[in-house]
């Protein structure tokens, strides 16, 4: 994890996406342990209550579940719950951006999707 000390993002926020994003690469695993406030804040030099802050996003949205005496633990069913979420921010940033641009060029659905394909079989990464 890396935090930009200098960034816009505050750190609370930072924290719940470096952790969100381990869940959702497989760093974390589904029902193992996340690292836990304490750890992070020392490791990181973070206000714990900071640290808490963003992990209590991640419990909000219900993938990390916090167990007594043991610590913080990633949810089953976390990796799906994010990939749901990033599929919907995909269509609201992306998809409809590119169709109303796709209107304005005048070009018909078939059209697009033709483009689409013609992008999946690019050898161009």
């Amino acid at each position: 994890m890396q935090f930009d000390f200098s960034g816009q993002e505050p750190i609370y926020l930072q924290v719940a996406n470096q952790i969100e994003e381990g869940i959702f690469t497989g760093a974390f695993k589904e029902e193992t342990q996340v690292p836990s406030t304490t750890e992070m804040s020392r490791e990181f030099h973070i206000n714990p209550a900071t640290v808490l802050k963003g992990i209590n996003i991640l419990v909000n949205e219900k993938l990390v579940e916090k167990r007594r005496g043991l610590g913080m633990f990633v949810c089953k069913g976390a990796y799906n719950l994010i990939l749901e979420k990033r599929k919907a921010a995909f269509f609201e940033d992306y998809v409809k951006k590119i169709v109303l641009e796709a209107k304005n060029l005048k070009l018909t659905e078939v059209e697009l999707v033709q483009l689409i394909k013609r992008g999946f079989q690019s050898n161009e990464d």
